[in-house]
């Protein structure tokens, strides 16, 4: 697996931020909402939406729309390896 600097760089310091890490570490265990990340980190709604979206542009994690919901779901297998290496 190659290495691209900058992708990578902007990939990692995504994940840096506490609360997008305890995110990314969620939906690897269930896809779920917006609604369902509020619940469970206590935040404001705009406060997540403004963390997914910054995993979205990074490419951590993706969107599926289910109904008036949107699921998301971690869909970058380096990040899958490296929050695996972390809890390991």
């Amino acid at each position: 697996m190659s290495i691209d600097i900058e992708k990578d760089s902007l990939m990692l310091k995504a994940m840096a931020h506490p609360v997008r890490l305890k995110m990314v570490r969620g939906l690897m265990r269930n896809e779920c909402n917006v609604g369902k990340i509020v619940s469970s980190l206590g935040l404001p709604q705009s406060t997540v939406s403004q963390h997914l979206g910054i995993l979205r542009s990074c490419g951590i994690i993706a969107a599926k729309k289910d109904g008036v919901k949107t699921c998301y779901r971690v869909t970058n297998m380096r990040v899958r390896a490296i929050i695996k290496v972390l809890e390991g």
